[in-house]
């Protein structure tokens, strides 16, 4: 048996319940920044997810759409944040 076989089903349940913590902080989130920085953790959760995807299904393809989130979602977060601090995105 490869260890791979039991540890992919497990690193899915706990990435997706991980996934779902996030999803709850975003929905009842006390504060914006709260809610920003769950939005953050929810995009990472979702790169996780996607490389073990990929990992389980030998595709190199899903490493790069993860790659793209990542880029986005920095970019979100950052523009979010600049918001939150002085009321618009662009000076």
């Amino acid at each position: 048996m490869n260890p791979l076989d039991f540890a992919l089903p497990a690193a899915f349940a706990l990435v997706t319940l991980a996934l779902l913590f996030s999803l709850w902080r975003l929905i009842v989130g006390p504060s914006a920044p709260d809610r920003i920085l769950a939005l953050d953790t929810l995009y990472i959760n979702t790169i996780a997810l996607l490389v073990l995807l990929g990992i389980h299904l030998a595709s190199a393809l899903y490493f790069e759409v993860a790659l793209l989130i990542a880029l986005m979602g920095f970019v979100g977060t950052v523009a979010l944040c600049k918001f939150l601090l002085h009321g618009d995105i662009i000076e």
